[in-house]
């Protein structure tokens, strides 16, 4: 079973007065929709706009694996167990919040800055925090994210290709940029596909070069 969600259809936040603006996929904070709370282990999947000197002030997470994809920018993080680093597109950053940490999430940088960030619920909870980034990662390496029983894969194909999907009890499918056709339905930027019971699927480009995020969901 495949459900498709348009970028257009999500979820208008953030502060647009302050340079911060978020599209969310899922319900969020006063966004509150109770046939649309979750997939699976995924809680939110946020596509944030910073502009140069905006960004999100210190702030709590707790009992919660985040994950973030910079599409464009540059995306400086701090927090409070004394990780600093800049992400950039094509790096995996992981927060592990476990038992609580804080953190602030800045573009420091000159020119705007756009990235996926999504949480996913542990599957057990408690614990210490942790921050780790993968950089440049291949799109033959999938990050593991055993916390949440989830596997990240990244597929970047030029027009005319095609890619097989894993076989999983869910999926969800995130493009990033470019066009592609997924069982029968063509997919733009920002869109999702959630998808259960996944079995034999291939996603093939449409139009230019795609990029997509693909969560594999136990």
């Amino acid at each position: 079973m495949i459900s498709v969600h348009r970028s257009e259809d999500r979820y208008r936040g953030g502060e647009p007065d302050t340079g911060i603006e978020t599209r969310h996929a899922l319900s969020f904070g006063l966004f509150y929709d109770p046939d649309n709370l979750r997939f699976g282990p995924i809680l939110a999947c946020n596509e944030e706009h910073l502009a140069p000197g905006a960004g999100f002030d210190e702030h709590p997470h707790s009992h919660t694996e985040i994950v973030t994809w910079v599409v464009e920018g540059e995306l400086t993080h701090r927090d409070s167990a004394g990780h600093s680093t800049v992400v950039r597109a094509g790096d995996v950053a992981h927060l592990s919040a476990a038992a609580g940490v804080r953190h602030v999430e800045r573009n420091d940088g000159e020119g705007p800055l756009t990235f996926l960030q999504m949480w996913l619920a542990p599957l057990e909870s408690g614990g210490e925090p942790a921050y780790t980034v993968a950089p440049g990662i291949a799109d033959s390496t999938p990050y593991a994210l055993p916390q949440a029983g989830a596997m990240l894969h990244v597929r970047r194909l030029t027009e005319g290709e095609r890619t097989a999907l894993p076989d999983a009890v869910r999926l969800y499918v995130h493009v990033v940029r470019g066009r592609v056709a997924l069982d029968g339905e063509e997919l733009g930027p920002g869109d999702a596909a959630r998808i259960t019971g996944a079995e034999g699927l291939e996603a093939a480009v449409v139009a230019e070069a795609a990029e997509l995020l693909v969560w594999e969901l136990r």
